[in-house]
């Protein structure tokens, strides 16, 4: 019994060795090509400033970007939003800083107002509240 417990856990270390490091593998390639992503996308913004400063049209970028990048070239619309942000007077090629979290109708009034609806009948939720009040707002 004790021969077959050590061979069992032998095995167990070797494939689940290999096993984690397959996992590690997949995972670094994922980073990498999500890093080569960022860094393609990023060369191809600061082209497209580039262009934008020469004067050239959203087609025009885009089929120079196709001409460099082929399959790999930003879409259309992502161009001519990219572009249309440059000579508008952005400056930098990189994403700019966002808020965060999105806003919600979470408020210290709105919990206020749900609150005695809930006591009034216990089997209620939060959800079924906003639904009935939603249902009376439109009718």
């Amino acid at each position: 019994m004790t021969l077959i417990y050590q061979r069992f856990t032998s095995v167990l270390l070797i494939y689940g060795s290999l096993f984690l490091s397959g996992i590690y593998y997949c995972l670094r390639v994922l980073w990498c090509a999500a890093a080569r992503m960022s860094e393609l996308e990023l060369e191809q913004r600061a082209n497209i400033k580039f262009l934008v400063k020469l004067g050239k049209s959203g087609n025009e970028i885009r089929e120079m970007l196709v001409q460099i990048y082929g399959n790999n070239a930003m879409k259309k619309t992502a161009v001519l939003q990219v572009g249309e942000s440059f000579s508008e007077g952005r400056k930098g090629v990189t994403d700019e800083e966002r808020s965060g979290r999105p806003t919600t109708n979470r408020t210290e009034g709105n919990i206020a107002k749900i609150r005695p609806i809930l006591r009034e009948n216990r089997q209620l939720t939060q959800e079924h509240s906003r639904a009935s009040k939603h249902r009376q707002k439109n009718s």
